[in-house]
């Protein structure tokens, strides 16, 4: 289907209310709506309906996630601390994509297969880039060996959360937590002896 600029404003428009809402909670009609158009165009553009755009745009996200991630741990290289950093600014610099919500609604929404398929595809564009800058600090001897799949995840959530803080009650800004949490998270809290 050739890309126009309509469709690329209903791509647009049903990433953002997608991930901002979920997809239970938006319809084709918001999209159309906050578009400008006639709800029955959006079939012009997206003929499979509501769930094949979800799977569109949610792939087109997680895709864009996933570059943005992998070329700000390039660019951080070579220590594992300016990688994290990296991966907190690159995450905190664009719009939540709150894999929680996606897990526990967006998912059994939608058809099992399209589930399994965005859920692999979450698990390489999010989680995948900081496993693999963490396995690779490892071999090259700057942290030790764990299990880095728990610790990716648990790093890209606690990033997240902090979408969650809100602006009355930051101390600091959100980088700066996130520094601190992985600051915290590579030296320990333990007092050093």
């Amino acid at each position: 289907m050739l890309e126009t600029e309509a469709r690329e404003r209903v791509l647009t428009v049903a990433e953002q209310l997608f991930a901002r809402r979920g997809y239970a909670a938006v319809t084709l009609r918001d999209i159309a709506t906050e578009v400008g158009i006639r709800h029955t165009s959006l079939y012009h553009h997206v003929p499979g309906g509501k769930e094949e755009l979800f799977v569109e745009v949610t792939e087109r996200h997680l895709k864009r996630h996933q570059q943005g991630l992998m070329q700000a741990i390039q660019q951080a290289r070579p220590h594992i601390k300016d990688e994290l950093h990296a991966v907190a600014d690159w995450l905190l610099s664009q719009a939540p994509i709150d894999l929680l919500r996606m897990t526990q609604s967006d998912m059994p929404a939608i058809d099992p297969r399209h589930a399994e398929y965005l859920s692999q595809l979450a698990l390489e564009a999010m989680i995948q880039p900081i496993y693999v800058a963490l396995q690779e600090a490892q071999q090259q001897g700057e942290i030790r060996q764990l299990d880095f799949g728990p610790i990716a995840g648990g790093l890209l959530g606690m990033i997240e959360s902090f979408y969650a803080v809100p602006e009355t009650a930051l101390v600091q800004n959100r980088q700066e937590m996130a520094y601190i949490v992985i600051d915290a998270l590579l030296e320990g809290l333990y007092p050093h002896t």
